[in-house]
């Protein structure tokens, strides 16, 4: 996962969530919909810890150093590191979460190995995309060359996820999806739906198959 633009753009990628507080709302209430309500987590690509703080994630990892300070003023417990090789032990957490970090893995496949790794038994896999199929997702992909952070960016569908998921030893079992218009997402907080193939931010809930 590359740090550079996070690293170098910090502030600003961090102010976006200021300006754009009702589209954060919605994402925050959505993932919340799945997210545990007790257990130890871990937050793969916390960045500057606008979502591990008010979720209540004790603990995130992120490649740029910048991002973690940030993270580590929001009272989060921070390491240094990619998704595709956790720092940590095997059966540490409860769950585990990503938000719109997919993207930019360079081996999604090999991170969602590591989260079954460290999860615990029947432990929760959390992930949130934009979907590359909604209209969200469409035009971050036409605009993504004039961006500081999505330039490198690899948006996926709900169902390429869900199969590489599904290949790294989870079952998918809940999707919710919100921010349905872009326009209307900068107006109100919407309202999530179950499922997905309408909204542009899409949060998957996996659950950790034991190997036989």
């Amino acid at each position: 996962m590359s740090a550079n633009p996070f690293n170098e753009h910090c502030a600003e990628y961090d102010a976006w969530f200021d300006k754009n507080a009702l589209m954060h709302e919605s994402e925050l209430l959505t993932i919340q919909k799945v997210l545990p309500k007790s257990g130890f987590g871990l937050e793969v690509g916390v960045g500057t810890g606008r979502f591990a703080a008010p979720l209540g994630v004790k603990v995130g990892i992120d490649p740029s150093i910048n991002a973690l300070r940030m993270a580590r003023s929001r009272r989060i417990q921070v390491l240094r590191g990619v998704g595709e090789e956790l720092p940590f032990k095997a059966n540490s957490f409860y769950y585990v979460l990503l938000v719109t970090t997919v993207c930019f893995l360079d081996n999604p496949e090999k991170a969602f190995k590591e989260c079954w790794r460290v999860l615990r038994e029947k432990g929760v896999l959390i992930v949130a995309i934009i979907d590359r199929e909604s209209e969200l997702g469409r035009r971050y992909e036409e605009t993504k060359h004039t961006s500081i952070f999505y330039r490198f960016a690899r948006f996926r569908s709900v169902k390429e996820v869900k199969k590489m998921l599904e290949s790294s030893g989870f079952e998918v079992k809940e999707y919710y999806q919100t921010l349905f218009s872009v326009n209307a997402s900068k107006k109100y907080v919407e309202k999530l739906r179950k499922g997905f193939g309408q909204g542009s931010f899409v949060v998957m809930r996996a659950r950790k198959i034991e190997k036989e």
